[in-house]
């Protein structure tokens, strides 16, 4: 007996960058995917908790632990300066 599943899809809205949107668009063109199912094999991606060691680039290995910031550096505070100059 078959059963069908069923998923709720919900819409999203997202602010990005005009230069990315208009890339992702021609390489969803090319692929022949829609835009929506790339950002949902994405995020499906990175949430992925079975994802394997052997998965991460050698680049990605090498460049881990390359940079080293003071342990009282706050990302969240500087991200926040960041964006509070960026929309002034």
């Amino acid at each position: 007996m078959y059963v069908k599943k069923y998923i709720m899809e919900t819409k999203l809205t997202l602010r990005l960058n005009d230069h990315v949107i208009e890339k992702a668009k021609q390489y969803a063109q090319k692929h022949k995917i829609s835009l929506s199912k790339m950002v949902e094999s994405y995020l499906n991606n990175v949430t992925n908790e079975t994802v394997q060691e052997e998965e991460i680039s050698p680049l990605v290995k090498s460049l881990s632990g390359v940079m080293h910031l003071p342990k009282e550096y706050d990302y969240k505070m500087d991200r926040a300066e960041y964006l509070s100059d960026k929309y002034k």
